[in-house]
């Protein structure tokens, strides 16, 4: 257990294979204002990342931490974390040696009040040494692309357009068809985009969900495969070919706040779950996944759960390394009590 000063909110383990123990934690602190409640000043948000490596079974320490504005979200890509921050920024910090160091600062939103919300990297299935197209969602309901600038260049805005009537709190790639990208937020809906198209119109919306949509992320081995959390305490698995109707879903306890597939093949059956009020939890979709013809079923089950934080359950992943036996490392962190755990499951 450790505890993070500031309300944590995000966890992501390196993909990086020679980085398997590397591990950051993003960290939101909303500073209260003093005096006169009604003072229209914006209000200041500040976080930190910090970063961590494992050491034996479950055991870390804390190697490295920075400040920067509030973080919202924060993905890897093979030694590049990207982070996306309370002040409309998207800030590239490469692994070079003992630590994180920025190479990269982008502003992508107009004004510095307006949060970048959750960010996705195109290229994640398959890594490589360059850098993929990042997709980012801000509170002011728009998406936008970032390109490396002639495919091997710094990240550079290439398109932005609004996306939601409400915040979009995720935008992701489907792994499997870059040019598509999906996105869903407290209008209740979820959207499909062709990045090539017109993006005043998405291709699909499928307004079937009774509150906010909170996290999207598509199976890094099954092709078809989605899986979608929302504030309703679902957690719903959709086929890409058929996005109005879920093939299956499984109440989690709590809003899913962020949902992860198995990094594995050979888990490919499970996936984590942050489930806000209710902790975190592993399901298992056994059946569902038997085999490529994504077919509807009930057959899914929660197969362990971890309660150890007595806060909102926000960041949760899985280790990318080889576990030990049959079961994975896990980081969790939760924001009131600022906490991180990890546990094996």
């Amino acid at each position: 257990m450790f505890d993070t000063i500031y309300p944590a909110d995000s966890v992501e383990f390196c993909p990086h294979e020679n980085l398997h123990d590397i591990f950051v934690v993003g960290t939101y602190k909303l500073d209260q204002e003093d005096g006169d409640m009604e003072r229209k000043t914006p209000q200041h948000r500040r976080g930190q990342c910090r970063v961590f490596r494992m050491s034996s079974g479950t055991n870390f320490e804390e190697i490295q931490c920075f400040d920067l504005p509030a973080v919202l979200d924060m993905k890897w890509q093979s030694s590049t974390l990207g982070i996306a921050d309370s002040e409309g920024n998207i800030t590239l910090h490469q692994w070079q040696k003992t630590g994180l160091r920025q190479i990269q600062g982008i502003q992508v939103a107009e004004s510095s009040e307006i949060l970048c919300l959750s960010l996705d990297w195109s290229n994640r299935r398959t890594p490589g040494t360059q850098l993929g197209s990042l997709v980012v969602s801000l509170s002011d309901g728009s998406l936008s692309i970032m390109q490396p600038e002639n495919g091997t260049g710094p990240l550079s805005a290439e398109r932005s357009w609004h996306a939601h009537g409400y915040e979009p709190w995720i935008a992701a790639w489907n792994y499997w068809d870059t040019n598509m990208v999906f996105s869903g937020g407290d209008d209740l809906q979820m959207k499909g985009w062709d990045v090539r198209e017109d993006l005043t119109k998405p291709i699909f919306v499928n307004k079937r969900f009774d509150a906010g949509i909170t996290s999207i992320q598509s199976h890094p081995y099954v092709e078809k495969l989605i899986a979608v959390g929302s504030y309703d305490n679902l957690v719903r698995l959709f086929d890409t070919r058929k996005p109005s109707v879920p093939i299956s879903q499984i109440d989690v306890g709590g809003g899913a706040w962020r949902v992860k597939w198995h990094p594995s093949s050979t888990r490919k059956n499970d996936l984590l779950v942050a489930c806000m009020h209710d902790g975190f939890k592993i399901v298992s979709f056994d059946h569902l996944l038997s085999d490529d013809s994504l077919r509807a079923n009930t057959g899914n089950r929660i197969v362990k759960r971890f309660d150890e934080h007595e806060s909102l359950a926000y960041g949760v992943d899985w280790s990318y390394a080889t576990p030990e036996g049959d079961h994975t490392v896990i980081a969790s962190c939760s924001f009131y009590d600022h906490l991180l755990h990890t546990w094996s499951g």
